[in-house]
C-alpha cells in the first residue's frame, strides 16, 4: 500500500474535468478495460491529467452516473469511495441513488477469497455484509463495506466493479484531499482495478513543465518514444511478514552521484529474511525513500558534492515531512546551480534522477531573503517505513510501463508534454 495519502489532482479532461478520450485513435473509442490478459496487441485508452502532488482520474460510477475523483494509486490494491458525507468532505459518493449498487454478503466468495491479498483481513458487521478496513502510514485509515456498481470510463461501461464503499474513520486536513472522492488501486492483488479489468499493461507520463501528463491502459506501440528499459519485477512466493507479494517491486544494485557509486554492499539493497528492504514503485507517494544507512550514504556523498555551489540551511533540528534533512538556502529569484545527477541502479534498468527534480522549494518557507530546499530523498528509517519507496516525484518526464504480463517494469526519458500532444489529448 502507499506510505503517504498525497493526492494528485488528475483532470480527465478534453474540457474542465469531465470526459476521458480512451481510444486508439482520436476518432475510435474502445471498451478499454476488456482486454484480456496475454493479447498485448489489443487498443490502448489513455487519457489526460493535471497534477499537483498526487495524480487522481475522474469517472463516472453508479445508475445513475455520478461524478466521483479518484487517486491512482501502484501502491494500493482495494479501490474505495467516501460514502458517507463529512464536514470535510465535498465529493462523495451515495450508494443509496444508485440501482447498480450492490453489496457483498460475507458469504460469497468474493469476501471469502479474492480479499486475501488485503493487509487487513475482512470481517462479518452486523448486516453480514463484507467489512473492509485500510490504513496508510500517515495514519490515516477507513472503513467500510466490499461493493460492487458500474464504473464508466468516458463511454466504457465497466460493470460490476468491485471496491471498498467507505463511511468512516478517514480524518484529512487539506482542502484538495476534501475534493477527492476516492482511491483506484492498481498493484497486483486480486482485487486492484488493474487485476479486475485484465488489463496486460498500463503506462503514465508526469510532465515536469506544466503539470499535464498521460494515463494509458493496454499496449502502447509508440514508437517516438524509443527503447524502454526493463527491470523485472521480484518475485517472492514465500510469505514474509515485510514484504508486500503484490506490489511493484523491483531490485535497487546501487546508486551513483555525479560519476561515484556509493561504496555499499549490493546486501544492503535486498530484503532481509522478513521482507523488509523490498523496492516499490508507488505512484501513492510523492518523494522517494531509502533506508537510513542508504541515505545516510547518498546524503553525506550529495553534501560533499555540492560544496561551493549549494549553501546548507544550517538548521539541525529541521526536518522536511518528518524524513528529509539535507536542507539548502536558494536566494529568492535566483536559479538552482548545476546538480550532480543521481542514477538509481536497477536490475537491467537505470533511472536518472537529475536538475531541479532533485530540490524541491519548502512551500512558504524563507530564512530572510532565501528560499528553502531540500533533497527529494528521505530517510524510510526517520518514518518507520521499511522498505525503499520509489515516489512520482522521481518519475517526472518519464515514460512509466507497468507489464504485467511479463511481470516488469519499463521506463524512458521522454517530454511527458510531448508525449500528451502526440496522442491527441491537447494538453
Amino acid at each position: 500500500m502507499s506510505f503517504f495519502f498525497f493526492f494528485f489532482f488528475l483532470v480527465v479532461s478534453l474540457s474542465m474535468k469531465q470526459s476521458l478520450c480512451f481510444s486508439a485513435t482520436p476518432t475510435t473509442m474502445v471498451l478499454p478495460l476488456q482486454t484480456q490478459m496475454g493479447l498485448i496487441s489489443q487498443p490502448s485508452n489513455k487519457l489526460s491529467f493535471h497534477h499537483n502532488v498526487t495524480l487522481t482520474v475522474s469517472l463516472t460510477v453508479g445508475s445513475p452516473p455520478q461524478q466521483v475523483t479518484m487517486v491512482l494509486d501502484t501502491g494500493s490494491e482495494l479501490s474505495w469511495l467516501h460514502c458517507k458525507k463529512s464536514p470535510n468532505l465535498t465529493s462523495v459518493f451515495n450508494p443509496l441513488s444508485s440501482s447498480s449498487y450492490s453489496p457483498i454478503p460475507c458469504s460469497s466468495p468474493v469476501c471469502r477469497t479474492r480479499t486475501r491479498d488485503l493487509p487487513n483481513p475482512v470481517t462479518c458487521d452486523p448486516k453480514k455484509l463484507c467489512h473492509a478496513i485500510v490504513s496508510y502510514a500517515d495514519a490515516s485509515s477507513l472503513e467500510g463495506n466490499l461493493a460492487s456498481d458500474n464504473f464508466r470510463i468516458g463511454s466504457s461501461a465497466l460493470p460490476g466493479t468491485l471496491f471498498g464503499c467507505m463511511d468512516s474513520g478517514f480524518s484529512s486536513n487539506s482542502e484538495e484531499d476534501a475534493k477527492t472522492t476516492g482511491l483506484m488501486g492498481m498493484n497486483r492483488g486480486s482485487l486492484s482495478f488493474v487485476t479486475q479489468l485484465g488489463l496486460p499493461k498500463f503506462s503514465y507520463c508526469i510532465s515536469g513543465r506544466d503539470s499535464s501528463g498521460v494515463l494509458l491502459f493496454g499496449d502502447s506501440h509508440l514508437s517516438w518514444l524509443g527503447n524502454l528499459t526493463y527491470t523485472p519485477l521480484v518475485q517472492i512466493s514465500t510469505p514474509l511478514p515485510y514484504f508486500d507479494r503484490v506490489a511493484y517491486t523491483v531490485q535497487l544494485d546501487g546508486i551513483r552521484v555525479g560519476n561515484k557509486i556509493l561504496p555499499l554492499p549490493k546486501s544492503i539493497f535486498a530484503p532481509d529474511h522478513t521482507g523488509a528492504g523490498q523496492t516499490m514503485v508507488d505512484s501513492g507517494t510523492q518523494f522517494t525513500f531509502l533506508l537510513g544507512p542508504v541515505y545516510t550514504a547518498l546524503r553525506n556523498e550529495f553534501l560533499e558534492q555540492t560544496k561551493g555551489v549549494l549553501a546548507p540551511l544550517g538548521d539541525p533540528n529541521f526536518v522536511f515531512q518528518g524524513a528529509m534533512d539535507l536542507c539548502y538556502r536558494v536566494p529568492a529569484g535566483g536559479k538552482l546551480p548545476e546538480l550532480p545527477a543521481v542514477s538509481l541502479m536497477f536490475r537491467g534498468a537505470e533511472m536518472v534522477v537529475g536538475g531541479e527534480v532533485l530540490l524541491y522549494k519548502v512551500p512558504g518557507m524563507m530564512k530572510g531573503k532565501e528560499w528553502v530546499y531540500c533533497l527529494t530523498f528521505g530517510n524510510s528509517d526517520l518514518l518507520g517505513i521499511e522498505a525503499f519507496v520509489i515516489g512520482h516525484h522521481h518519475q517526472q518526464n518519464v515514460w512509466m510501463e507497468f507489464d504485467l504480463v511479463k511481470s516488469r517494469v519499463g521506463f524512458v526519458e521522454t517530454r511527458c508534454d510531448l508525449a500528451g500532444q502526440r496522442l491527441g489529448l491537447g494538453l
